[in-house]
């Protein structure tokens, strides 16, 4: 089949540090995600109507819009129309995260509206303040529910990691493209490469599988 894996002997270690920068991505994205969807789901459920309609517009757009392009955006248009050079990274970090923001905001206002309406009504019965009963009572137990969604999405955040190499940053894909050009092979660095991307989704996973039961056990 003309395979010979031999080619990546003095090149595994060059691919494999483009892990680093996978990681370091997918964890800033996914924190800034994270925190901007819970804003924006706190948005939806507001009783002000402008905060409602511009987190709905938010999510429209950033659920209509393909991932690519808003990457592209970024990356491409701030220096046009802010005079500001961005880093690819930085770019990358904003574009994955403003759009799984979208996402997750949706998430999180699912596993709001879920707890118990009693747990809200005990409450207000006992006079606690919005803010202290969303950040002590309510957002807790959602978080707790919503759980194995937010992880999806932190494997999706992973594997879609890979568009970043479209604008230079030093990614795992990014790495085995150079290695492809440099060695005329294709198939051994690809592979390479996505063994490393199937263990880091299971390293996740079991993270995620061991907080779940951490969780449970502590109901």
């Amino acid at each position: 089949m003309n395979l010979d894996f031999g080619v990546l002997a003095d090149k595994w270690q060059y691919l494999l540090g483009g892990a680093y920068y996978t990681l370091l991505f997918t964890f800033v994205s996914a924190l800034f995600g994270f925190a901007l969807g819970t804003i924006l789901s706190l948005f939806k459920i507001s009783g002000i109507a402008p905060l409602r309609w511009f987190a709905t517009a938010y999510t429209s757009v950033f659920r209509g819009t393909p991932l690519l392009l808003q990457l592209a955006i970024i990356y491409y248009a701030t220096p046009q129309l802010l005079n500001y050079k961005i880093s690819p990274l930085l770019a990358a970090g904003l574009a994955f995260g403003l759009n799984s923001a979208a996402y997750l905001s949706e998430t999180i206002r699912a596993g709001i509206m879920a707890v118990d309406k009693g747990q809200r009504e005990a409450a207000i019965a006992l006079g606690v303040p919005y803010r202290m009963m969303m950040k002590d009572i309510i957002l807790p137990q959602a978080f707790k529910n919503i759980l194995p969604a937010i992880v999806n999405e932190c494997i999706a955040l992973l594997k879609e990691s890979s568009l970043v190499s479209v604008i230079g940053v030093a990614d795992l894909m990014r790495r085995a493209n150079i290695v492809s050009a440099d060695t005329f092979r294709f198939f051994e660095p690809l592979i390479f490469v996505g063994a490393i991307y199937y263990v880091l989704v299971l390293m996740l996973t079991a993270v995620a599988n061991r907080l779940e039961r951490r969780l449970r056990r502590s109901d």
